[in-house]
């Protein structure tokens, strides 16, 4: 580990300065702290279940859209390759990488504005917070503890992914009280580059997406000027490049544009701030890793398209709609019959429409992937679909 951490840089995290687990346990020999918090990621149910969880499109839409799943692969590519130009911890900022979307409800975004609206009465749901509560108390895996036991600096930077927090969801505030993450300030450099790892995974690759799926064209995509001029140099360069090429080329140029410009803005930041540590960072009161202005009006730009073009769209409207009625419908059901749940979560609840039983059922439902929803609302509200004990 030693060699490793040679080289890092004075305001990476370095494994060795840890500030440990909740439960003490002794490290391992062949694995940095780090390491073994992305591996008991890897390992759990939670991340598994990624695989049927959908960015934008319902699991069964097709296969090649992207998934909750590859998506966190892929923003850990970024955020490692990111890190290791920046001189900080790879493994760490793939860890937070692969744990960031753990708390997503299934059906994406119209999932979770369904179930936040539902627990509204009952102290609401924020994915984010969720994340957090699956891995350090819904987890059921190891003999000693609930939870995965990640490092301090793990949870703190899942428990930041957006920045500080001044009035954090309950959920997450009840677990700080036992083991205090600072929500107050700005988390590592790691965390950080993982957080805008996901901005430019999820934003270029809803493109990639959008055009597979025929919402998008070329020709709207000239509206993001910066991206349209990445489009017609490529085209310029291979005149008679097929459409799916030309949109992968420009989009792989697009990123490395959008890499380069964040790593040379950060080192930038790091050097005028002076940051020598990680603590530094933490203290500086302000965001360290952020594009340049130029970049930060090109990002602006593609979110403001792909929100006007795509997730507004009527087809990706129709199918918000069906899936916040999906949510609803079984939560209603459950929060009112909970003697109907499973037997692993019925012995949760503690009686119809109360408050711990409202808890238990956001917590099935958000564990649910796009198809496991889908099912279960056609096993509770369709009389002819087979039960449990027909299958």
């Amino acid at each position: 580990m030693k060699n490793y951490e040679d080289n890092l840089a004075s305001y990476a995290c370095h494994p060795s300065k840890t500030r440990g687990r909740l439960y003490k346990e002794s490290e391992s020999s062949a694995r940095s702290p780090y390491q073994r918090d992305r591996d008991r990621i890897i390992h759990s149910t939670a991340f598994r279940r990624l695989e049927y969880k959908t960015q934008v499109f319902v699991n069964h839409e097709g296969d090649h859209y992207r998934t909750r799943l590859t998506h966190s692969l892929e923003v850990s590519q970024l955020a490692r390759s990111m890190c290791r130009s920046l001189g900080l911890n790879e493994d760490l900022a793939e860890a937070l990488a692969l744990a960031h979307d753990l708390g997503h409800t299934p059906f994406g975004h119209a999932g979770e504005d369904a179930l936040a609206e539902a627990m509204e009465p009952y102290g609401g749901f924020d994915h984010n917070a969720h994340t957090i509560k699956i891995l350090t108390a819904l987890e059921h895996r190891y003999a000693e503890f609930d939870g995965l036991n990640l490092t301090w600096e793990t949870l703190e930077g899942i428990a930041k992914h957006n920045g500080p927090l001044q009035n954090p969801p309950r959920e997450l505030s009840e677990y700080n009280d036992r083991h205090d993450l600072i929500l107050s300030s700005f988390a590592s450099g790691e965390a950080q580059v993982a957080s805008l790892a996901d901005d430019i995974a999820y934003n270029n690759h809803d493109i990639d997406d959008g055009m597979r799926a025929g919402l998008l064209t070329l020709t709207q995509i000239e509206e993001v000027k910066p991206v349209a001029e990445i489009f017609y140099a490529v085209r310029k360069q291979y005149p008679d490049i097929s459409a799916p090429r030309l949109t992968h080329e420009a989009i792989r140029r697009l990123i490395n544009r959008m890499v380069t410009d964040l790593v040379k803005q950060t080192r930038s930041n790091i050097k005028e701030n002076n940051i020598k540590t990680v603590d530094d960072i933490r203290a500086l009161g302000k965001p360290l890793v952020f594009f340049s202005p130029h970049m930060q009006e090109t990002n602006r730009e593609l979110q403001e398209f792909l929100m006007k073009n795509m997730y507004r769209h009527y087809k990706v409207n129709r199918m918000a709609s069906k899936a916040g009625r999906v949510v609803k419908d079984l939560f209603d059901f459950f929060l009112a019959e909970p003697e109907c749940l499973p037997d692993a979560w019925r012995i949760m609840a503690d009686g119809p429409k109360t408050r711990l039983t409202a808890s238990v059922v956001a917590d099935f439902i958000a564990g649910m992937t796009d198809r496991f929803a889908l099912d279960e609302y056609r096993r509770v509200f369709d009389v002819q679909a087979r039960s449990w004990l027909g299958r």
